[in-house]
């Protein structure tokens, strides 16, 4: 038997907690489980924290563990699920449009020799008689 009435200690830890798993035997022969966590608090010193558990209770211990962890993955799995159809959602929202356009009409707009690039295309209203002139005027005026 170990210090204390250690019968066995497993330990685990993690950035600034230690938790110690110690199965101990009391005086009177009782066997329980000890949890212990120890906090790092000021880079010196610990906090220090334990439960125990004993032998006759160590199932409906486990139980309220078994449940409780059950929990946290049901929580976690619906947190996911959430994200992900968030996610879908958004991106249906946002995703690029289609249009539809009906036979007739989608012929009639490849006809009429316009080019559709997206980019956008400046026509003037001006007969070619007026454009005419107007080139006459400025090429006069530069000759000034």
């Amino acid at each position: 038997m170990g210090a204390r009435g250690e019968l066995f200690t497993t330990q685990v830890y993690l950035d600034n907690r230690s938790y110690f798993f110690n199965v101990k035997e009391n005086r009177t022969g009782d066997i329980f489980l000890q949890i212990v966590e120890s906090k790092s608090r000021d880079g010196a010193d610990f906090d220090r924290h334990q439960v125990a558990i004993f032998a006759e209770d160590m199932q409906k211990f486990l139980q309220g563990m078994d449940k409780s962890l059950s929990f946290i993955d049901k929580a976690r799995r619906a947190r996911v699920k959430a994200a992900r159809e968030k996610k879908a959602e958004k991106e249906a929202k946002y995703a690029k449009k289609v249009y539809y356009v009906k036979d007739g009409e989608k012929e009639a707009k490849r006809d009429d020799g316009i080019k559709r690039t997206g980019r956008v295309h400046i026509v003037s209203k001006r007969s070619d008689a007026e454009k005419a002139n107007d080139a006459a005027r400025t090429s006069g005026s530069e000759k000034i």
